[in-house]
């Protein structure tokens, strides 16, 4: 399951940091996030080979875009559209309500269960696809908030609620100053159980870990923090994304 982490702080000079573990099959095809689409090529994304689409990335406007599948909903399915689109058309927006007004009518029945996240400097908005019914739109709120494979902040996660208590205990990251290690450690530690790296026996687990931070609106001008590391099928150490540069698709 994947892992998103989100510290909004309104009145900061980085007002959202969020980190990022995507878990998937190891076999599955991936690039690093670039700007992957000549079409969009305002967006800098990880890039998922088989669907085209991506799990996280962020545009030139400040918006950030992560989705995760609900429990039971890995994989595609015949006759449902890739759920990567949805990262890619909240990124087609310049901030986070026009993404989540957008993307809240959209076909449900045209997707398997999906958590989305769309987020800026200002505002973060929780997608919730469970399967039935309409997507629905949840503002989150100031501070922590996690979410996996279930609910925000599920209390009966083991494995988030850890993750929870090490985050905020950890110095969030400080992109001004270069220093990310903190949640860069929690991100790809795998000692434990309840380790939010892993990797299992059949061929699936931590592919990757991300971290991007916003800074506020009144520092116009000053470029976003964006972090990426890979673990798997080979592991490549952390280093900056952002701003990147165009890639070769």
């Amino acid at each position: 399951m994947c892992t998103l982490v989100l510290l909004r702080r309104p009145a900061h000079d980085w007002p959202l940091i969020i980190a990022a573990n995507r878990d998937e099959m190891v076999d599955r095809p991936a690039l690093p996030p670039a700007r992957h689409w000549p079409d969009r090529s305002e967006i800098v994304a990880g890039l998922d080979r088989l669907a085209g689409g991506s799990w996280l990335g962020l545009n030139d406007w400040g918006v950030a875009a992560a989705v995760l599948n609900r429990q039971g909903s890995l994989g595609p399915a015949a006759g449902r559209r890739s759920r990567g689109e949805l990262v890619l058309e909240a990124l087609d927006h310049a901030d986070a309500v026009a993404a989540a007004t957008a993307l809240a009518h959209l076909d449900p029945a045209a997707y398997r269960s999906f958590n989305l996240i769309v987020a800026d400097n200002r505002d973060a908005f929780w997608l919730r696809h469970a399967g039935t019914g309409r997507i629905e739109v949840h503002p989150l709120g100031d501070g922590l908030s996690l979410i996996a494979a279930g609910e925000l902040d599920d209390p009966a996660n083991r494995r988030l609620a850890r993750a929870r208590r090490r985050f905020a205990a950890a110095p969030p990251p400080d992109p001004e100053a270069g220093e990310w290690t903190a949640w860069q450690d929690i991100l790809g530690d795998d000692r434990g159980a309840d380790a939010l790296r892993f990797r299992t026996a059949r061929g699936y687990g931590t592919r990757s870990s991300a971290l991007l931070a916003l800074p506020a609106a009144r520092h116009h001008g000053r470029p976003p923090g964006f972090r990426y590391a890979q673990w798997l099928p080979e592991a490549a150490p952390w280093q900056d994304v952002w701003p990147g540069r165009p890639a070769a698709c």
